[in-house]
């Protein structure tokens, strides 16, 4: 073989070695990942981009026949998802959730992605104890313990990534009431701590923050015009979120890509937690 030959060959190696590293970097193939609340909203947008990037997902729903659309969907997509009906509520069955989701992933788990979320918004003196203990059982309690659960799994697979949904809610006020925004503040904070207690475990630990989004959780609210404008006219990018753009983002923390980042709670909101005062007219 010819000096020249041999330097060819040399760079098609390191060219094909670079391509399969780029690959690796932004794949998810080979990993799987449990999504809670994964049949509307945000949680479909999230199950949909994690099997787009080749992730085998396990999601779960309250509602079978929700449930059982959403996997034909997804089948006829290509997409290898497997779903649990499970209330979040309760404890027994997020044990039982586990317990599925050891066996279907041989005790094993990449991502675990915390989407569930109930809110009543009232004024603060009007929570009643039963009210407020439903938000923080699904909001906070639910995450926790589901944290805890998914821990050893998470663990055994080498390079775990935890993703925890909040809501800028919990950053800043917005009247979605005291209740809910404590819950998410909360899971803010757990964010950072499980970063700094898991990391000797390989498991990452972020928070992604939208705004108000385009989702059936708050489709009552994107009817009242009056609401829309008030919102809009803080919001630079002047429109309300779709899922998918906060999904994106969930994916992108799960990626080889993202392996440098933890204990981060990411704003996704089009501006709106960053923006002061604004005047229409010009100033002198």
């Amino acid at each position: 073989m010819s000096f020249g030959r041999e330097e060819s060959v040399i760079e098609e190696m390191t060219a094909a070695e670079n391509s399969i590293h780029k690959t690796s970097r932004w794949s998810l193939n080979g990993m799987t990942a449990l999504v809670t609340g994964g049949t509307r909203g945000i949680g479909h947008a999230i199950v949909e981009d994690l099997c787009g990037f080749g992730a085998t997902v396990h999601t779960c729903s309250r509602n079978q026949a929700e449930l059982d659309k959403c996997l034909a969907e997804w089948r006829s997509k290509g997409f290898l998802v497997s779903g649990s009906v499970c209330d979040i509520s309760s404890q027994p069955q997020r044990e039982n959730l586990i317990q599925e989701v050891t066996s279907i992933f041989n005790g094993k788990l990449n991502i675990y992605v915390n989407n569930v979320g109930v809110n009543y918004r009232k004024p603060t003196i009007e929570y009643g104890a039963e009210e407020y203990s439903q938000i923080m059982t699904v909001n906070l309690d639910s995450a926790y313990h589901l944290c805890q659960l998914a821990y050893p799994l998470l663990k055994s697979s080498g390079m775990g990534s935890i993703v925890l949904i909040s809501s800028i809610a919990g950053v800043v006020s917005l009247g979605t009431g005291s209740v809910y925004a404590a819950c998410k503040a909360a899971i803010n904070q757990l964010t950072k701590y499980l970063a700094c207690e898991w990391a000797k475990d390989n498991i990452r630990s972020n928070c992604v923050v939208p705004a108000t989004t385009n989702t059936p959780l708050v489709e009552h609210l994107l009817r009242n015009k009056k609401y829309v404008e008030e919102m809009l006219c803080r919001t630079p990018l002047g429109r309300i979120a779709e899922p998918q753009e906060v999904s994106s983002l969930v994916v992108y923390l799960c990626l080889p890509a993202a392996s440098y980042i933890t204990g981060q709670v990411v704003l996704v909101d089009g501006g709106l937690s960053v923006n002061g005062f604004q005047p229409s007219m010009t100033i002198t």
